[in-house]
């Protein structure tokens, strides 16, 4: 049974632990997973439409703004803060568990998607750095629509783009992702590890043990 697969990137596909990245990034002023929370806290802001992150991630604000309106909001040091936005596409790294999974998917005859929160920057240097892209029908990152998840919008227009049959499936880490995603009518499957969301295709049939 053929089926429309559509895949978050940034936590399923590529790997994204912004404590770790701060910790890497500025061992001396993050020396610890407490102090690594409490600047991702004040940086990336829990979801909302107005949060700068949101803005960067729509399109709507370029990285030197961004870092002047984080630091000036935070009082983090803007060249801390330009560091991080740089640097973190270097961190992007795709998952090979998840590249099998695409892979394997692709194979069997499923057709792939992918529904991304992303800026524009890092759109493009994934896309330009990873193969696998090949394996997907089409996509949409947030910051070429101006649209994000989880608001409805995102997802009317992946309905309204891609030809999507019957109930497709979403791939997501983040549970409001994936609320939304159901409210669309879409079958949901919340991401930890590619291991998991393996076990659970097989299990749905939609790919072979």
């Amino acid at each position: 049974m053929s089926k429309d697969v559509v895949f978050d990137l940034g936590g399923v596909v590529f790997r994204w632990e912004p404590l770790v990245v701060l910790q890497t990034l500025f061992p001396q002023r993050v020396p610890n997973e407490a102090v690594a929370r409490e600047w991702a806290a004040q940086i990336f802001q829990t979801f909302h439409p107005d949060a700068d992150w949101a803005q960067f991630d729509l399109g709507l604000i370029e990285p030197e703004p961004l870092a002047h309106r984080i630091a000036a909001r935070t009082g983090l040091a803007l060249p801390d803060l330009r560091h991080l936005i740089d640097s973190i596409p270097a961190h992007l790294l795709p998952m090979q568990g998840t590249v099998d999974l695409i892979h394997d998917l692709k194979a069997q005859g499923h057709r792939l998607y992918f529904l991304s929160n992303m800026p524009a920057g890092y759109a493009e240097h994934l896309v330009r750095e990873n193969s696998f892209f090949s394996q997907f029908e089409e996509g949409i990152f947030s910051a070429h629509v101006q649209q994000i998840k989880p608001l409805p919008d995102i997802f009317a227009t992946a309905q309204a783009r891609w030809p999507l049959r019957g109930q497709p499936v979403f791939i997501d880490d983040v549970q409001h992702n994936i609320d939304a995603a159901e409210l669309h009518g879409w079958q949901g499957v919340r991401f930890d590890t590619p291991e998991q969301v393996r076990a659970e295709m097989v299990a749905q049939g939609y790919l072979a043990a």
